[in-house]
């Protein structure tokens, strides 16, 4: 049976992301941070249309100890995959942001897939292919002002994965990172109607992405013939700022 866990699962992305993962014929761990009864609510509408494959929801948060990280990956069941969807930013000036606040997108974006990744690497191993694949950002590439650590972390994901990737390679363990451009997601709507209309002019595909323009992409790298692309960034931005 192959099976994903889906990090950021009741987000806008990760939610198209289980949806097609489910339809590929997929069992998932479907994790939140925070909101249980949409993860929950997620497993068992999977359950009804798909009762052959396995949907557990997942609780915990990117924020917790290094034990407790250790924890949730022993009482884990095999996995064939790995999907880093959630995310955070703080919309400021570098210079009016809490630092606290800097801590904490680099704690999500950043630091604990990270260590999620080491902490995982024994469990895909196991497989004759696995799949590990972060969610970054096309200001990883193009840093947005307002957005400086968040453009940073995405940035940092880009290069750990190249990294990574080269040492994990000839076990058949690919590592990459999907960027999106701005994806119509609860994330974005703390921009102004009129800044985002001003983002969407910018666009040369003229719209915003969907969650789904992204799962699709999700889905084409777990596929097992997909073993050859590894250690890249995958930009799906409709041609904005790439």
């Amino acid at each position: 049976m192959q099976r994903a866990i889906v990090f950021g699962a009741t987000g806008g992305i990760g939610r198209s992301i289980c949806t097609d993962l489910a339809e590929a014929g997929w069992s998932l761990y479907i994790h939140c941070s925070s909101n249980w009864p949409a993860a929950c609510e997620m497993s068992e509408s999977f359950m009804k249309q798909y009762p052959s494959q396995e949907f557990l929801p997942l609780k915990f948060s990117f924020f917790a100890e290094n034990n407790e990280l250790e924890k949730m990956v022993q009482s884990l069941l095999p996995i064939n995959a790995v999907i880093f969807a959630q995310g955070i930013t703080d919309y400021h000036l570098l210079s009016d942001q809490n630092l606290d606040k800097v801590d904490e997108v680099m704690q999500v974006n950043l630091v604990t897939p990270i260590k999620l990744t080491s902490l995982l690497e024994p469990l895909l191993l196991k497989n004759d292919f696995s799949r590990i694949i972060f969610i970054g950002s096309v200001y990883g590439a193009q840093g947005s002002a307002m957005e400086a650590v968040y453009s940073a972390t995405k940035a940092g994901l880009s290069r750990f994965s190249q990294a990574y990737a080269r040492e994990v390679a000839s076990a058949n363990l690919t590592v990459n990172v999907i960027a999106p451009g701005a994806v119509d997601t609860a994330m974005n709507k703390m921009i102004s109607v009129e800044e985002m209309a001003e983002v969407v002019g910018e666009i040369p595909a003229g719209r915003l992405a969907s969650g789904a323009d992204i799962s699709f992409w999700v889905k084409a790298l777990l596929d097992p013939n997909s073993t050859y692309l590894t250690g890249q960034t995958l930009y799906v931005s409709g041609g904005w700022l790439t």
